[in-house]
């Protein structure tokens, strides 16, 4: 692995920020973005034997089999633009998966740089996000942060705001339940191998990212040592 080579897992529950710091990494260091929802739509729309096989799954609404999404995975760090590094946001899942890319990526003389955990607690999840309104014209509000100047009603068009299904409270517990279920084993896997780095997400999205920078660039200093 070459020691200018990122390549990291963000972790965090839904509404922690994780698009945003995102976007910040990538505009910061030359990674691949590599969302796993995106990349099993995109092996589908092109027409790669793994996309097609992981489209039955999805199709019946059943999940994608472990040997399938990380091959894809795979097929997609392989590509020219992740060569130099790459930022993993919903991948791995599971133990298991994060067993199976660990190995493969060991094969191909690469490792996983750090995982970085965006935490949050879940009463300001719950928060963020069910007090979130939407316009018809999909414009998006916060009855806290961001309210419109005129309560309920859009600032451009004048519509009513609504809730989405998806954001009611009930539906974000529900979301944070099945989150910590399946992740908890995760941070654990990471945090015995040393890689995992912890973020207060309940801070400032600048806060955070100014946070992760600092630790990168420790990260890539001891990698020189």
């Amino acid at each position: 692995m070459s020691s200018t080579e990122l390549n990291l897992i963000l972790l965090g529950p839904p509404g922690a920020g994780k698009g945003t710091q995102a976007e910040r990494l990538r505009e910061d260091f030359p990674l691949a973005y590599v969302a796993t929802g995106d990349m099993l739509r995109e092996a589908r729309r092109e027409g790669s034997e793994l996309g097609g096989k992981a489209q039955e799954f999805m199709a019946r609404g059943d999940l994608v089999p472990d040997e399938i999404v990380i091959g894809i995975v795979l097929e997609r760090l392989s590509a020219d633009d992740a060569r130099d590094g790459f930022l993993l946001d919903g991948f791995p899942r599971t133990v298991p998966q994060a067993d199976a890319l660990a190995e493969e990526m060991g094969k191909l003389g690469r490792r996983i740089t750090a995982v970085l955990l965006v935490e949050v607690p879940d009463e300001e999840i719950v928060k963020r996000i069910s007090g979130r309104r939407v316009s018809k014209a999909g414009r998006t509000y916060h009855v806290e942060y961001d309210p419109p100047k005129r309560a309920g009603r859009c600032d451009v068009d004048g519509t009513q705001l609504v809730q989405r299904e998806d954001d009611s409270p009930e539906v974000v517990q529900a979301r944070l339940k099945k989150y910590h279920e399946a992740t908890s084993p995760l941070i654990d896997y990471y945090e015995v191998l040393g890689l995992l780095r912890r973020f207060d997400g309940s801070r400032s999205p600048t806060e955070v990212h100014d946070h992760i920078r600092a630790t990168i660039a420790t990260l890539r200093l001891e990698d020189q040592l």
